[in-house]
């Protein structure tokens, strides 16, 4: 199943660790990588020599990789990642150079294999969700305003805010000092 059709029936959802990876062990999620390239053509010279080069030393880093080279006659260089689960990504190789490839090959193999741009398209994220909602500024109004006539002259009065607890409490601490104060004039 391809990373569109999966949006589109299962939703969008934030970039999240798979299985809570990390916290009791790290699983690495690239599962097999592909090196297409052509023998013989220019533009996959980068990529030859990766594999001249540096191919040996990523196999032994990474024994959890299934590698596949595949020699393809005039044909574009491109890189197939697969991951645990289920997306691939191509990345084409055209005319890069061994550094590219292995920056390439580097992004690829600690990808969690979640297209990243998902989280575009929601503006909150829980990893609980709440079925009563999210909290707006109209959560606790009076639900008849949804249907006032506007302008309405009830509404567009100036209302004092209501004094907080820190300025009610201030108040009657001032209030029995004056108190106090008075009762000392009267004795004297």
């Amino acid at each position: 199943m391809s990373t569109r059709c999966r949006i589109m029936f299962w939703g969008c959802s934030y970039v999240k660790t798979p299985l809570q990876n990390g916290i009791g062990r790290y699983v690495p999620q690239l599962q097999r990588i592909t090196f297409k390239f052509c023998k013989s053509s220019g533009s996959s010279h980068g990529i030859r020599q990766f594999i001249e080069q540096n191919l040996l030393n990523f196999t032994k880093e990474n024994p959890h990789v299934v590698v596949y080279v595949k020699p393809r006659r005039k044909r574009a260089p491109c890189l197939k990642a697969e991951y645990l689960n289920g997306a691939s990504e191509y990345v084409g190789a055209h005319k890069m150079s061994k550094e590219d490839i292995s920056k390439w090959v580097e992004f690829l193999r600690t990808k969690s294999g979640d297209t990243t741009t998902k989280f575009l398209l929601k503006r909150h994220h829980t990893d609980f969700p709440s079925i009563q909602g999210t909290w707006t500024a109209f959560t606790h109004k009076d639900p008849k305003i949804n249907v006032t006539q506007l302008p309405n002259e009830e509404l567009s009065e100036f209302r004092l805010p209501e004094p907080s607890g820190t300025e009610e409490l201030l108040d009657i601490y001032w209030r029995q000092q004056r108190q106090k104060e008075q009762n000392r004039d009267e004795e004297n």
